[in-house]
């Protein structure tokens, strides 16, 4: 049986984002200057100081989620809010290509959505002052709940991942579960369980492959991340969440590590007896079709999935979500652990020409209206807690639910050299892509990346960043 909407908002809200996700510096930069260009008096109602007839870029990362609900909800609410304003929207699904020459040339956006794959290097915009503080959006008023701060109507988390060097720069928009997804509909008509073991996996693998559908693929082209997460998040399970806190912090021997070995070991094995390389040369919609005519069985991905796909998914196809398998009977975290944590990120330009507006621009993303008209566009919950009371949820939705409620405090963290050094997580891709295509061993891929992690944490330029949980 579905959990019903209080218990999805319980599980979706509160128990695993409890726990606190610090980060602080270990070294000092330049911080970005706080946002005061063209600032208007500060009031009850105008606590950002935000300049009623000045302009604001948005740029919104039109990928699984789209840009509609910019357009439609946020949008439209500042446009309500500062009628005098003209705002400049700009979707794109390349976000780096698009912004660097931007950003170098100082003609900066007020409002950005740093997602996909083209994502934009946070530590290199912070060290150029380019991310403005959010402390001030944190402290505000909160639209959904006046008599709350911002910061205290959000789930747990949200704030801790904010920060960088101490200060809060980026606003993680949505609360993410990243895992295997399948069809429920198939695995009932097959009468198939979903694996628990190494074991299982493989014994249905057989089973798949003589129905003809690939026990598991990921787009080689375009997301090879997805795999890489999967390492990182079975690399975890093995050693539990400390696998992933020193791989964040540059610990030496964090990639040689043996829970590291086996995850990736186990998975190149995967995709050797049951994978097909043609997937390399795909990108994500390309699989994720292929996956929707039930040639794949297992998809690594994260909750915007159903989304993304919403106009090509059939009738027979029901999304849901299922852990990783345990690789072996010692893993440190049980079958049930699971991803869940934040994501979609968003900050404010510190040299744009209206940050106030951009601030703002975030405070009624965060409102009653922002973030439950996301849900009910995009099928993705926010950080925002209690505003989606009475919205149907979808079957990925309630399937996520029911796994993040299974996990309870068994959750797996985040891995943050994604954002803190991305250039470690885009040498990863690429090793990732050749262990899996049986170009590289294990043991080389882990070698590979000792060596690359080794040469950023004795690069004196590059400011380092530390988590203990």
């Amino acid at each position: 049986m579905s959990p019903n909407r209080r218990d999805v908002l319980r599980g979706l809200g509160l128990a695993a984002l409890a726990t606190p996700l610090a980060a602080c510096a270990t070294a000092s930069r330049t911080a970005a200057p706080a946002p005061t260009a063209t600032a208007a008096a500060t009031s009850a109602a105008n606590p950002l100081g935000v300049q009623a007839a000045g302009p604001l870029e948005v740029v919104i990362f039109s990928g699984g989620n789209g840009d509609r609900y910019a357009v439609d909800l946020h949008e439209a609410a500042y446009s309500k809010a500062y009628p005098k304003a003209k705002i400049k929207h700009v979707a794109t699904q390349k976000v780096g290509t698009q912004l660097r020459p931007r950003f170098i040339a100082g003609d900066v956006p007020d409002v950005i959505n740093n997602s996909g794959p083209e994502a934009l290097d946070l530590q290199a915009l912070v060290q150029e002052g380019h991310l403005a503080d959010l402390t001030p959006l944190f402290e505000a008023p909160s639209l959904a709940f006046p008599d709350k701060k911002v910061k205290d109507t959000l789930v747990g988390g949200v704030y801790e991942n904010s920060l960088i060097d101490g200060v809060p720069r980026v606003l993680q928009y949505t609360v993410a579960h990243r895992a295997l997804w399948y069809n429920a509909k198939l695995f009932e008509a097959k009468g198939w369980q979903v694996p628990k073991t190494w074991a299982e996996f493989n014994a249905l693998g057989e089973e798949a492959k003589k129905a003809g559908i690939a026990l598991f693929a990921y787009p080689g082209q375009v997301g090879p991340f997805y795999q890489l997460w999967n390492l990182v998040y079975s690399a975890a399970k093995i050693g539990g969440n400390k696998v992933i806190i020193d791989i964040d912090n540059l610990a030496d021997g964090a990639w040689t590590a043996e829970p590291v070995r086996q995850a990736v070991a186990a998975w190149a094995q995967i995709q050797k007896d049951f994978g097909d390389k043609a997937y390399f040369g795909l990108d994500h919609t390309q699989t994720q079709i292929k996956h929707l005519q039930d040639k794949v069985l297992f998809y690594p991905c994260g909750s915007w999935l159903e989304n993304e796909m919403a106009k090509d998914r059939p009738d027979s196809f029901e999304y849901a979500i299922a852990p990783v398998p345990s690789i072996g009977a010692a893993d440190a975290m049980p079958y049930e652990a699971i991803f869940v944590g934040v994501s979609e990120a968003f900050f404010v330009g510190a040299k744009g020409k209206n940050p106030q507006g951009g601030l703002e621009y975030l405070r009624l993303m965060l409102s009653r209206e922002g973030a439950r008209g996301y849900t009910e566009l995009t099928k993705n919950l926010t950080v925002v807690n209690g505003v989606v009371d009475g919205l149907q949820l979808t079957s990925a939705v309630n399937s996520a639910a029911k796994a993040q409620e299974a996990a309870g405090r068994n959750t797996i963290t985040d891995a943050r050299f994604e954002t803190w050094y991305k250039e470690l997580f885009d040498y990863a891709q690429t090793q990732t892509n050749s262990v899996m295509a049986g170009r590289s061993t294990a043991e080389q891929f882990c070698a590979n990346m000792q060596k690359k992690a080794d040469e950023l944490k004795n690069d004196s330029a590059i400011t380092k960043q530390t988590r203990s949980v």
